[in-house]
């Protein structure tokens, strides 16, 4: 049986964009959702109900009744009306709405795919590996949000940083399968792996990092820059501080952390110019990763001096989005093998 190539082929590039796109925007409304602290409004994983919002009091009234028995309610929001409750139940209502949309627009074109296509030379199941994973956030999701329903007033900044890194994730995945099908032209000079790696690195460890901020609201401290209100170091903390085991609950030293990884990946981004230079290699692709960078520290210093104002936050946490995937285009054209 004969299948056009090129159709399979281009309804995965349709796809796979597609399903990029709508993770990205489900990356910026849980953002949001974090910001507007609304991640914990809704108590119960619905996982087939709650596909609507409450239509009538009866619903809302539950709704907001389970609400109360959080501690985020009683020592926090002791007091919200209704119409208060309603605003942060929708932005959490939103971002499981999107989630929804999320998991039955992975699935959906995969079975079409193996339905349609399956004798393609071309046909592949790996791609029902961002399914599974989507799956594995759905479920991490709800496992963030129950730390913060019994004894704690927020969730755990480990969960979210879990689940963003896992978000983050999905969306390289997905990226690379686009770029292995868009068959993109390899260096023919190669950069050390070893330092493509270790930025890599550095940069996951610099979105980790700003997870643990935004889950411990530490970007509401220390609001300037390039000082840390005077000094290098924060003042609140003493050096026995930086060996405790609650090193990564300590705000201050999460927010140093975090300027500290900066730095240390800017250093390597210049000797990576300094390579692409040396090599002759294209530099609008290190131009553009060099831009994102740019754009992000921006983002990241008027985020902190304006005491994480939404807006910027929002856009800070997107901007991880541009310099990752900037940096796996550069990685990919490295990169010998197809995944």
């Amino acid at each position: 049986m004969f299948v056009n190539s090129d159709n399979y082929i281009n309804y995965l590039k349709l796809w796979l964009i597609t399903l990029f796109s709508l993770i990205i925007l489900m990356v910026a409304v849980g953002g949001l959702t974090r910001l507007t602290d609304s991640g914990l409004s809704i108590t119960a994983w619905e996982l087939f109900s709650g596909i609507l919002p409450p239509l009538n009091s009866n619903e809302w009234n539950t709704y907001f009744s389970e609400y109360k028995k959080i501690p985020e309610y009683q020592n926090i929001n002791f007091g919200m009306s209704l119409n208060e409750f309603k605003v942060i139940f929708y932005w959490e209502y939103a971002h499981r709405f999107l989630a929804r949309i999320v998991g039955l627009f992975s699935l959906l074109p995969l079975i079409f795919f193996t339905l349609k296509f399956r004798y393609n030379k071309s046909y592949t199941n790996k791609y029902y590996l961002i399914f599974l994973l989507i799956c594995l956030q759905g479920f991490i999701g709800w496992y963030m949000v129950s730390s913060g329903l019994i004894e704690n007033n927020d969730v755990s900044h480990f969960r979210l940083s879990i689940h963003l890194s896992l978000a983050l994730f999905l969306l390289s995945l997905i990226f690379w399968y686009l770029l292995d099908l868009y068959k993109i032209r390899k260096y023919k000079i190669k950069i050390p792996n070893f330092l493509l790696l270790l930025i890599l690195s550095l940069i996951i460890l610099q979105i980790v990092f700003g997870a643990f901020l935004s889950g411990l609201d530490g970007g509401l401290i220390y609001n300037s820059w390039p000082d840390m209100n005077g000094g290098f170091f924060p003042s609140d903390v003493d050096i026995k501080d930086y060996f405790s085991q609650q090193l990564f609950y300590n705000p201050s030293i999460v927010q140093l952390l975090h300027r500290t990884t900066a730095y240390i990946l800017l250093f390597f981004i210049i000797i990576l110019n300094y390579l692409f230079i040396k090599k002759k290699l294209i530099l609008s692709n290190i131009l553009f990763f060099d831009v994102a960078i740019l754009i992000q520290i921006f983002l990241g210093v008027i985020t902190l001096l304006s005491g994480v104002e939404i807006k910027y936050a929002s856009l800070h946490q997107l901007g991880s989005i541009f310099v990752l995937t900037s940096f796996l285009l550069i990685l990919h054209k490295n990169f010998n093998q197809r995944l």
